[in-house]
């Protein structure tokens, strides 16, 4: 299956070459579903996906890459899915994220900053007996299972 996903990722590839877009996953599925997730740093339009759809879709015909039937799925990640590469985690600075930790606490704020081993988040922290309190505090991604978009209706 590593050769499906190699091919696949070469296609994506040469499709978004000259633009902003950025592969964030590509799996084949349990239920014969070839999903490719993309993203851009200034978003992803319905006519992008349909182009790397149409692209994949027709060279993996034409070469005969997949022997039996599939349903071809090219989208952006949606709120629900994880942040995993250092472009989301850029283009995500200033929004606020919910992070779980290896030991099974979530943590809420705004991202305020990335690297290759941290995030930077605001956070609220409220001690008894005090007013809450804004404090930036640093969380390696070594102490982290999970980051997430969040959504405020306020």
């Amino acid at each position: 299956m590593s050769a499906v996903i190699d091919r696949v990722t070469a296609l994506v590839e040469e499709k978004i070459a000259d633009t902003d877009l950025f592969i964030v996953d590509i799996k084949m599925l349990p239920n014969n579903k070839l999903m490719i997730l993309i993203d851009g740093d200034s978003g992803v339009g319905i006519d992008k996906c349909v182009g790397i759809s149409r692209h994949v879709g027709f060279h993996l015909e034409e070469e005969n890459v997949i022997d039996h039937a599939y349903t071809l799925e090219v989208s952006s990640p949606g709120l629900d899915y994880p942040l995993k590469l250092q472009r989301q985690f850029a283009k995500n600075i200033g929004r606020t994220v919910m992070v779980k930790m290896n030991d099974g606490a979530k943590r809420e704020g705004k991202l305020l900053a990335s690297s290759e081993k941290a995030v930077v988040i605001e956070e609220t922290v409220k001690e008894k007996g005090k007013k809450a309190a804004l404090v930036e505090n640093e969380i390696g991604f070594d102490q982290i299972t999970e980051i997430k978009v969040t959504v405020s209706f306020k």
